[in-house]
């Protein structure tokens, strides 16, 4: 029995649709279709219900699901062990995009100081999505954002920073009243589905202040273009990326601003690469400096 098609069955199980876990398996629907006919076919019964899109397991699909989690951990265990530092010079890492337009180049520079014949791979996505990949162990570890949730014994999180929010505006705006700008110029949106986002839309409510909303879009650095050009200022986390610098903007701190958007890396304790990932950790608080004030 192919371990591996186990571990797609452990996904297909959790994610409730063959085409999710095919996505982050980049595989295509029909191949991980393929996987677990043969599965049912070896083990003589069927371990899926399926209706419409979405599947679920069956009474022997359960059963299964208990003990594939083992078996898939056992497994990379006796890789790491047969192959013993071969698994030490490949790293894949997750990161949202802040990171990835911000302190990752030099988080890499550091960390390949270190490991120069280690190859890292790099996939950017959101941070709910960043959970998952590192849960069915796609990737390593993640730069991504404290979860909102009590973590299972099985992740480790560590946090790098804190960054509060901040209000962008173009720089002939740098000595006004940042709550004046809130309430009469327009408000270029940082999405509120990402943590960012939703710390803004919080600062807004407990201010009292109804924006004049121009633009919501999921990109920092178009927002600080967007800002740049005049087309509004933009309540964001001060990631401080070098994207930005150069750029005709003004960071104006915020009063009463307790929240901070906290960012840290996030891990399997019990990861086969636990070594390099330690490492990589050591770079990150380096290069990040630790939280910030």
């Amino acid at each position: 029995m192919d371990t591996n098609f186990l571990h797609t069955f452990l996904l297909v199980a959790a994610k409730g649709s063959m085409a999710e876990a095919a996505r982050q398996l980049d595989l295509s629907p029909a191949a991980v279709a393929q996987q677990m006919r043969v599965l049912e076919a070896e083990l003589g019964t069927p371990l899926l219900l399926r209706a419409g899109r979405t599947v679920r397991p069956t009474e022997a699909g359960y059963r299964l699901v208990e003990k594939a989690e083992a078996i898939v951990r056992d497994t990379a265990r006796l890789r790491t062990w047969v192959h013993g530092d071969e698994l030490q010079h490949e790293l894949h890492v997750g990161t949202i995009n802040t990171v990835l337009h911000s302190a990752l180049p030099l988080i890499l520079q550091v960390f390949t100081g270190r490991h120069p014949a280690t190859r890292v791979s790099i996939r950017s996505a959101v941070a709910t999505q960043l959970y998952d990949l590192v849960t069915d162990g796609s990737i390593d570890a993640a730069l991504t954002l404290r979860p909102a949730f009590e973590l299972p014994k099985t992740l480790r999180w560590k946090l790098l920073r804190e960054e509060p929010l901040v209000l962008l505006v173009p720089r002939r705006l740098a000595g006004e009243d940042p709550l004046q700008l809130l309430r009469t110029q327009p408000l270029i949106r940082y999405d509120r589905t990402l943590g960012g986002g939703k710390l803004a839309d919080e600062y807004l409510r407990d201010a009292g202040i109804v924006p004049l909303e121009r633009f919501e879009l999921n990109s920092l650095l178009a927002v600080s273009m967007m800002v740049e050009r005049g087309l509004g200022v933009a309540l964001v986390p001060d990631i401080d990326s070098p994207l930005q610098a150069g750029k005709a903007l003004a960071r104006l701190p915020l009063p009463q601003a307790r929240s901070r958007r906290s960012l840290g890396l996030l891990w399997l304790r019990a990861s086969p690469r636990k070594g390099l990932i330690e490492s990589f950790l050591q770079c990150s608080q380096q290069a990040m400096g630790g939280p910030r004030n």
